[in-house]
């Protein structure tokens, strides 16, 4: 959509990507303070009103008239959308069992990345044909009808009892008690620290994948977005699959083989002077890369359970502190050491992490054993 919003505002593609960094930026930050709102006032509650809000940002965002107001109709949009996946997560964490919590994430999983996957193909697919506005009324549309859903579901529960009794907000010590609280407990230390190391060098090493296949191996810049885009894919055929691997190869299994699997795949795409090869590499990496996060999930959803949605909004903001760190980092090294041995490098720090990932699992369960 960037090359149609700068020829239509008359500006320049680096500022018409404001559209873009200025979401992220604000969309990882607002996370912070969604877990203790879903904490005190109800996961699914803020998550349907959060929502409701997205609709209405995007309907501001297709009558923008100016580049201007488009970006402040997506921060509209990230204030809003900040609530929808960690308190969701939160909200599961809840009411699931962790026995089948796994499972039930990887469902969820499974639409988050049809979102991304599908976001990508049908907002270029509209913006060539009937203009960028509408994939925005398609965005206004599709919050609204699940908004209202929500909405719908939200009024039932408060005719019942609730499945979880919140406690009193007056009871519960503030946002930075439980921050610190959550970050000073070892595993949760562990956890947290696994996401960030995760966020740079999975999401760091995925930013600049595009760019070193076409500059080192050739490819058109459409050619290697398309092989980019097969790591959401992989991530799509763990989801399917994701019941049968979870029964049989538990959390230790999944980290350890998701880990290693994951470095060889960004070894090989950093290394390979066969471009052949890339698209198989970027598959199987997404693949094993769900197989890793989708553990780390599970892990961040029992951090603390008296204050789950303030302990996942602080798992996916070490992600994004990750991320951040990742692709600073690997733009700093690029010009030193070169991009294939940068993504190369990030797969080794993958496999080690995974690898210590299982390690931890294991004594975890280990001392569980011994306690009882």
């Amino acid at each position: 959509m960037l090359p149609e919003l700068s020829r239509i505002f008359d500006a320049t593609i680096a500022q018409t990507a404001q559209v873009v960094s200025v979401f992220a930026i604000v969309y990882g930050l607002a996370q912070l303070f969604y877990g203790p709102l879903g904490d005190r006032y109800g996961k699914f509650r803020i998550v349907t009103f959060a929502t409701l809000g997205c609709s209405i940002g995007s309907i501001v965002a297709a009558f923008a008239d100016s580049l201007n107001f488009l970006i402040v109709a997506r921060i509209m949009v990230a204030i809003c959308a900040a609530a929808v996946i960690p308190l969701s997560l939160a909200w599961i964490g809840d009411v699931v069992p962790y026995e089948q919590r796994q499972e039930t994430l990887a469902k969820v999983g499974l639409g988050t990345t049809l979102g991304i996957v599908g976001g990508q193909l049908i907002g270029g697919l509209l913006t060539d044909t009937l203009g960028w506005r509408w994939a925005f009324v398609l965005m206004t549309l599709l919050y609204g009808v699940v908004g209202a859903l929500l909405y719908s579901d939200w009024r039932k529960q408060q005719l019942c009892k609730p499945i979880v009794a919140h406690a009193a907000t007056a009871d519960r010590p503030g946002f930075a008690a439980e921050a610190l609280m959550i970050m000073t407990g070892p595993w949760s230390r562990i956890v947290l620290l696994v996401a960030c190391v995760e966020g740079a060098a999975g999401f760091g090493i995925l930013a600049i994948t595009a760019s070193h296949l076409h500059q080192v191996l050739g490819l058109s810049l459409s050619m290697a977005g398309a092989i980019v885009a097969l790591f959401g894919l992989g991530g799509m055929f763990y989801m399917v699959v994701a019941r049968h691997l979870i029964r049989r190869l538990g959390e230790q299994g999944l980290t350890l083989i998701g880990g290693c699997v994951l470095g060889l795949s960004f070894i090989m795409l950093g290394l390979t002077p066969w471009w052949q090869l890339t698209p198989i590499a970027t598959m199987v990496a997404g693949f094993a890369f769900f197989m890793l996060h989708n553990t780390m999930q599970a892990n961040a959803t029992q951090m603390a359970p008296a204050a789950r949605g303030t302990a996942v909004s602080l798992f996916a903001s070490f992600l994004y502190l990750g991320q951040a760190i990742g692709v600073l980092l690997a733009a700093s090294l690029i010009a030193r050491v070169g991009s294939g041995t940068v993504i190369a490098g990030g797969g080794g720090v993958l496999m080690a992490a995974g690898m210590f990932l299982s390690q931890m699992l294991r004594r975890r369960e280990s001392l569980a054993w011994r306690a009882s």
